[in-house]
């Protein structure tokens, strides 16, 4: 249920929008099976089950977006492509030019593409409307464009904006880890990366143990900044923190859980408890971040 890595960003201030407006705006570009002639097919989807294609509770509001895409190697297209080219050098007397290949490659690939297998990718987004948060379940950036160029296709105007802080995440972590003092409500845990800030970006990693705060300053010394560093925030979530503003492997922890444990609810009401649990906690471990990266910087 918790959302496992963070991309974070902000909700415009002016924007606003009722939940049918917003459902009939994704209905539009709802997910819908591709034709056997597309190599990637992005929509919408309901979050959860029997959900419509937002899904809101007490000012969050959950989204899904579904990536299929098909299983085509370009192994494969090679494979069949040295065949068909073996075809047409001897029909025509000589080998195809790069410019023949390329079209050779084209044709395999439209040939194959109705044969080929999908698989499909979730990924989850959550829009916090009372705090201004827009948060992407996603790892790496090419996912969290997929949303938010799907967004942007969507929602008119456009209510993403970058957030920016007024410290630098590596600085920072740095910092903290030659003070060894982390931010009021933090602790430092033990996964530690720091990288040179030179052309080499020559790194070292700190695995599941502490890191001397005699090492730490050594490699500074050495010209590296600390760009991955675990924390655990208020004793309640743990998560990595990356030099670029990414919070990676997000965790709670027992405390959280046993806090649901002894309560008890019928199954209907178990994913709103969740997600009410998890929204109530990442907003406040954000909004505490932000604030010890220096606080929001203000773009003009």
């Amino acid at each position: 249920m918790w959302f496992k890595n963070l991309k974070v960003f902000r909700l415009a201030p002016s924007w606003s929008i009722s939940l049918d407006s917003l459902a009939s705006a994704l209905e539009k570009h709802a997910y819908r099976p591709g034709n056997s002639l597309e190599m990637q097919n992005l929509g919408w989807v309901p979050p959860f089950e029997n959900s419509g294609l937002a899904y809101a509770l007490q000012g969050q509001i959950f989204l899904s977006l579904r990536a299929e895409k098909k299983l085509l190697p370009a192994t494969v297209i090679n494979q069949f492509a040295r065949a068909r080219a073996q075809e047409i050098e001897e029909q025509q007397g000589f080998k195809p030019g790069r410019k023949q290949m390329k079209e050779i490659k084209e044709q395999i690939t439209d040939e194959l593409l109705p044969k080929a297998f999908s698989v499909y990718r979730d990924t989850r987004v959550w829009i916090d409307t009372k705090n201004r948060w827009l948060v992407v379940d996603a790892a790496a950036a090419a996912k969290s464009d997929e949303v938010l160029g799907m967004l942007a296709k969507s929602i008119d105007p456009f209510p993403v904006l970058q957030l920016y802080v007024e410290q630098s995440p590596a600085s920072s972590m740095t910092n903290w880890l030659i003070q060894d003092e982390p931010p009021a409500g933090f602790s430092v845990d033990q996964d530690t990366e720091l990288r040179s800030t030179s052309e080499s970006r020559a790194a070292v990693r700190y695995l599941r143990q502490s890191i001397d705060i005699d090492d730490v300053r050594k490699h500074v010394q050495a010209g590296k900044q600390c760009t991955r560093l675990a924390l655990t925030w208020a004793d309640r979530v743990s998560f990595v923190l990356t030099d670029g503003l990414d919070i990676k492997r997000v965790a709670p922890l027992d405390v959280l859980k046993e806090n649901q444990d002894l309560v008890s609810r019928n199954e209907a009401d178990q994913l709103d408890s969740d997600l009410a649990l998890m929204t109530g906690e990442l907003s406040r471990l954000l909004d505490d971040l932000v604030g010890a990266l220096g606080g929001e910087k203000k773009m003009a």
